[in-house]
């Protein structure tokens, strides 16, 4: 287990991201994935993964 640091953050201090910010994000990680495995494993790895609800 790692070591608490001055600068850690709680899981209870964190906010939902705003669902453009989202979508912004999710753009930029697409962008520069070199496949799509790639993409869907980084948008999992960072928690923006798209939910499917089909806007």
């Amino acid at each position: 287990m790692a070591a608490k640091g001055a600068n850690d953050i709680a899981d209870d201090d964190l906010e939902p991201l705003a669902d453009e910010t989202a979508r912004q994000a999710q753009r930029v990680v697409a962008a520069y994935a070199t496949d799509a495995d790639e993409c869907r494993m980084l948008l999992s790895m960072l928690g923006i993964a798209p939910n499917g609800r089909g806007d």
